[in-house]
């Protein structure tokens, strides 16, 4: 049986957790996977004052969340808990923006050897050309089948070998030729696995949706709304302005032809009388530019015709 100083541990734990999912409005959920405690350190370091990592097993993790669920069911913690699967932690933004958390994490990066045995997270090739091994150590690429000749004293490849497929597992001769040339392929940081913001969580991508991009499917979406709208004869916001335009033009049709007016449509009145006398006293914007350019011009080239004038006259001797 626990003890009572481990059992208090634990509930000072929940009700961390608990406090910060209930309260905190956003957080990333992390994977922590070959992260070093180095990088750890350095990452609570960079982020204080700004957001709290908390980290765990994940029984406690899920233990917490489902008394969370409990004490708080409209908090989106069941979600949450479903999500938790593999080694992963929290970021809670206390003080910053989601965006802030990531770019520090990104500033902390650890290279690592290629491991036998391990999974390769990356394709990578070793280019041609010169390896600066010695010509006693050739064992090592045939074992590979690598293609090789020795030029001036030295093991140089004849082509490009890929020795990682991502995906694939890594052997132990090429755990070994990599780690003769020096070669550390692997990258490791925590990486963000999924956003939990007001109790719902998300895919990682969301964070790369730039505000342009949710600002025009805003804008289809309320175009949709007002076309709806229109079609089913139902006043809404935004089919407001598109049921006020279809008025004003049944309206100027209606009194296209009679003396009565009002103040709104004079214009289109004035258009419908005569347009080529509105449209030539009410110039398109693109027409007002272009005349003072052509007017601009033809200044300059009066101007030139002159000094050119100027100038013939200058020939003439008057005591010739």
């Amino acid at each position: 049986m626990p003890s009572a100083e481990k059992l208090a541990k634990k509930q000072l734990y929940f009700d961390k957790l608990i406090d910060l999912c209930v309260n905190t409005p956003k957080a990333l959920i992390v994977g922590i996977d070959h992260v070093a405690s180095k990088q750890m350190s350095n990452i609570r370091v960079e982020l204080r004052g700004k957001a709290v990592v908390v980290m765990g097993k994940n029984t406690m993790i899920r233990k917490a969340l489902a008394i969370g669920h409990e004490q708080y069911p409209d908090a989106g913690l069941e979600t949450l808990r479903a999500s938790i699967k593999g080694n992963l932690g929290f970021i809670f933004a206390t003080n910053c923006e989601l965006d802030d958390v990531r770019a520090a994490l990104d500033k902390f990066v650890l290279e690592s050897a290629a491991k036998s045995g391990q999974v390769s997270m990356v394709n990578l090739d070793i280019p041609s050309g010169p390896t600066g091994m010695d010509p006693s150590q050739t064992s090592f690429f045939q074992t590979l089948n690598i293609a090789t000749k020795i030029v001036k004293g030295q093991i140089e490849l004849i082509s490009n070998f890929q020795i990682l497929k991502e995906g694939d597992k890594v052997s132990a001769s090429a755990a070994a030729l990599l780690g003769k040339l020096g070669i550390k392929p692997f990258q490791y940081k925590m990486e963000v696995h999924m956003v939990f913001q007001d109790g719902g969580v998300f895919p990682a991508a969301v964070l790369d949706i730039q505000d342009a991009v949710l600002m025009s499917k805003f804008l289809a979406g309320v175009n949709n709304m007002a076309a709806l709208s229109r079609e089913l004869g139902i006043p809404t916001e935004a089919g407001l302005p598109h049921a006020f335009g279809n008025a004003f033009k049944n309206v100027a049709a209606l009194i296209a032809d009679v003396s009565f007016t009002f103040k709104e449509v004079e214009e289109v009145k004035k258009f419908l009388d005569d347009p080529d006398a509105y449209a030539a006293a009410n110039p398109a914007p693109a027409a007002a530019a272009a005349a003072p350019a052509a007017g601009g011009k033809a200044e300059a080239k009066k101007v030139v015709e002159e000094e050119e004038d100027d100038d013939d006259a200058g020939d003439f001797d008057l005591f010739g």
